[in-house]
């Protein structure tokens, strides 16, 4: 798997006591200038556009990749050093990437985007805070936006990176089934060997919400 510490990092920024461990991984990446995208950052970016929400950015590289491409990015992670490298790229680059630190197990969106990313984030929630981040990240994509959601799912047997009672493997139809009355663009199942001989599996949707009635006739 393509740049596979990022992605564990990028992963485990939500469980409390590894934010400073993972604080400690995004220094060292951006040290090394790390920036390379995972294989589901590749996936989403050709669906980005316009305004876009990267949910749990880490060090922004999607972020970062969809600005180039002409979006405005609103980039939210709990890494203190993710978002400040995020800042100092930014400026540097001159590029549409606004970066906020926040807890995302209960951040409450202020507008609407054309694409909504949340990419290895949600299973790091207990079940509950996963489903109502991910209902919420919903109702905040535009009527024809598209959100690009992955989670690990049932099968994972690679559980370092989680807190004894603070994370959630989705069942392996639950992520599809949360996008009900989407248009689905994309459902795909991936699997990647880890430590120890143990598997990650993944469940990556990429959907498209309906317009109304209204809105399409006009």
């Amino acid at each position: 798997m393509t740049s596979g510490i990022n992605f564990v990092a990028k992963q485990a920024r939500a469980a409390g006591d590894g934010v400073k461990f993972f604080d400690t991984q995004f220094q060292r990446q951006a040290r090394d200038r790390d920036f390379r995208l995972n294989p589901f950052e590749l996936a989403a970016l050709p669906h980005l556009h316009g305004r876009v929400l990267d949910y749990g950015c880490g060090l922004g590289n999607l972020a970062f990749a969809a600005a180039q491409r002409g979006c405005s990015v609103i980039a939210l992670d709990a890494s203190p050093a993710a978002i400040a490298h995020i800042r100092q790229r930014a400026a540097a680059e001159a590029l549409p990437v606004q970066a906020a630190l926040a807890d995302l197990r209960d951040y409450q969106l202020e507008e609407d985007f054309d694409a909504v990313v949340s990419i290895g984030l949600l299973m790091f929630f207990d079940c509950p805070t996963a489903f109502k981040a991910l209902e919420h990240l919903q109702a905040h994509v535009r009527e024809g936006g598209i959100a690009v959601v992955n989670v690990l799912i049932a099968g994972t047997t690679y559980l370092d990176m989680f807190g004894a009672d603070s994370y959630c493997l989705f069942s392996r139809t639950e992520l599809e089934s949360r996008f009900s009355g989407w248009n689905i663009l994309s459902s795909e199942f991936s699997d990647f060997e880890a430590p120890g001989g143990r598997n990650k599996a993944f469940a990556t949707v990429i959907a498209q919400k309906p317009r109304t009635p209204d809105e399409v006739r006009a």
